[in-house]
C-alpha cells in the first residue's frame, strides 16, 4: 500500500495530526498495535488546561527536595533501584527549572496553551462530541488558610497572562460542590480551562472523524519503520507492507523506541501515573475537577464515575505497576469525598512522556528528510493534541505555521 503520510501513534496527537493532514489535501494511514486512545491518551483528569501557563518544574527548595527524597508523599514516589538510571535526566530537569529558564519555557510554550480551547473546537463538532466538553473550568482546592493564601499568590502571579479566575472561600466552594467535605477549606476556581466526561472517547471520536473523512487506521507494528531511500518509508501493517513519503512518530513514550535505530537518542523520561473510577455514595455529587494541590491528586466526575488521578511515579516505562500511589491517594481523596466502591478491579497505569527542559519535541528529524516528530507533552498531551497536529500539518505542507516551531526543534 502506498500513501502520502504514515503516522505512527493514535493517541491524541497522532490522531490530531493524521486529521490535520487529511484536512491539507495528503493521503494519511494511521497505524498503531491498539485502537485510538487505549494507551497514554486514556487515562488522565480530561483537561483541556488552558491556565496551565507555567510547566511542571523541578522543585528548587531545599524543603521540598527533602520532602520527596523521604519517598512517602502522595504527588510523588519512585522506585529506588531506579534512581541511578533516570538521575541523569533528573538533574537536566533541574537545570531547565531554574527561574530563568523556566520562564524561557513558559514564553515557549505559551502560544500552543493559548490555542488549545480553541483547536479542540475546531475538531469537537465535526465529531459530535460536544456532549462531552464542559466549560465548567477546574477547581484547585485547599486544606488550610495559609494555603489559600499562597494559591491566591500564584494565581495573582499569573495577571500578565490574563487568566480568569475566582477565588473560593468555604461557603462559596460548597455553593459549588456541596459534597465537598470542610476539610477543603477554600479554592482557586480557574475559569478558562475546558474538561471532558470522557478523554478515551474524544481521542476515539476524533480517530472516528478521520475515518469519515477517507483517512485509514490500521494496525501494525512501528518498529518495523525502516528507510526506503528516495522512496521514502515504509513500515510493516498487520495486512502488508505500508510506504510513505513521509512518516509521523507521535508514540508518546514508545517514541524514541522507534526513533534509536535511526540514530537518534532522545533525552526522555516518563512521569507514571495512576486512576481508578469510584462510584460515589450517600446521594454525594460532583460537577467539576477538583485537584487537591496539597496532596497532588485530582478527583473529577467522569463517564464511568469519579476519576481519582495520581500524581507522578518515577520508574522504569515497562516496570510492572505499584499500588502505593493510588492507595495513598484514595485514602486522602475519601477525606473529602464519599467514594464508594471502585468501578475496575485494578488502577490503570500509564506513562507521561517528559523532555527536561519542559516542552514538546515537534517538527522535522534533522538528519532523515520526510520524517517528522511530535512527543514529549508530558502533563499537557490531551490538552495539546490539536494544536500540535496542525502546526506539523502545516510544516509537513510547506504551509505558514500560526506557531513559530523553533521552540519545540529536536535541536533546540
Amino acid at each position: 500500500m502506498k500513501t502520502d503520510v504514515v503516522v505512527l501513534g493514535a493517541g491524541i496527537v497522532g490522531v490530531s495530526t493524521a486529521l490535520h493532514l487529511l484536512a491539507r489535501g495528503r493521503s494519511v494511514v494511521l497505524l498503531d498495535r491498539r485502537g485510538p486512545g487505549e494507551e497514554t491518551s486514556y487515562g488522565n483528569a480530561g483537561l483541556i488546561e488552558r491556565a496551565s501557563v507555567i510547566p511542571y518544574a523541578f522543585p528548587r527548595d531545599w524543603r521540598s527536595l527533602w520532602r520527596y527524597a523521604r519517598n512517602n508523599t502522595p504527588d510523588v514516589s519512585y522506585h529506588v533501584r531506579f534512581l541511578p538510571r533516570v538521575a541523569p535526566w533528573l538533574l537536566r530537569y533541574w537545570w531547565h527549572s531554574s527561574p530563568a529558564r523556566l520562564a524561557r519555557a513558559a514564553e515557549a510554550m505559551l502560544p500552543l496553551i493559548e490555542r488549545s480551547v480553541a483547536e479542540h473546537d475546531a475538531l469537537k463538532d465535526d465529531a459530535n462530541l460536544s456532549p462531552l466538553f464542559r466549560r465548567t473550568g477546574w477547581i484547585d482546592g485547599v486544606r488550610s488558610e495559609a494555603g489559600l493564601a499562597r494559591a491566591v499568590a500564584q494565581a495573582e502571579a499569573l495577571a500578565p497572562y490574563g487568566l480568569n479566575y475566582r477565588v473560593l472561600d468555604r461557603q462559596a466552594l460548597t455553593a459549588l460542590e456541596p459534597s465537598l467535605s470542610a476539610r477543603m477549606v477554600g479554592a482557586v476556581h480557574w475559569l478558562d480551562p475546558v474538561n471532558v466526561s470522557d478523554p478515551g472517547a474524544v481521542t476515539r471520536g476524533y480517530a472516528a472523524l478521520f475515518q469519515q473523512r477517507g483517512g485509514q487506521l490500521l494496525r501494525g507494528d512501528a518498529r518495523t519503520l525502516k528507510s526506503a531511500g528516495s522512496q521514502g518509508w515504509q513500515v510493516q501493517g498487520d495486512d502488508g507492507r505500508i510506504e510513505a513519503r513521509d512518516v509521523v512518530v507521535a508514540m508518546g513514550p514508545w517514541s524514541p523506541d522507534v526513533l534509536r535505530p535511526l540514530g537518534y537518542r532522545i533525552s526522555m523520561a516518563v512521569k507514571r501515573g495512576y486512576h481508578q473510577h469510584f462510584a460515589l455514595e450517600d446521594g454525594a455529587t460532583l460537577t467539576h475537577p477538583v485537584a487537591d494541590i496539597d496532596s497532588g491528586f485530582v478527583v473529577t466526575p467522569m463517564t464511568l464515575g469519579v476519576r481519582l488521578t495520581t500524581g507522578a511515579e518515577f520508574a522504569a516505562r515497562d516496570a510492572p505497576p505499584s499500588p502505593i500511589q493510588i492507595q495513598r491517594t484514595r485514602a486522602l481523596a475519601r477525606q473529602l469525598l464519599p467514594l464508594g466502591a471502585a468501578v475496575e478491579k485494578e488502577p490503570w497505569m500509564g506513562c507521561r512522556p517528559c523532555m527536561p527542559d519542559m516542552r514538546p519535541v515537534i517538527g522535522p528529524a534533522p538528519r532523515h528528510a520526510g520524517l517528522w516528530m511530535a512527543f514529549g507533552h508530558a502533563h499537557h498531551g490531551f490538552t495539546l493534541g490539536p494544536v500540535t497536529g496542525k502546526l506539523l500539518a502545516s510544516l509537513i505542507t510547506g504551509q505558514a505555521p500560526d506557531v513559530d516551531p523553533a521552540p519545540y526543534a529536536l535541536r533546540r
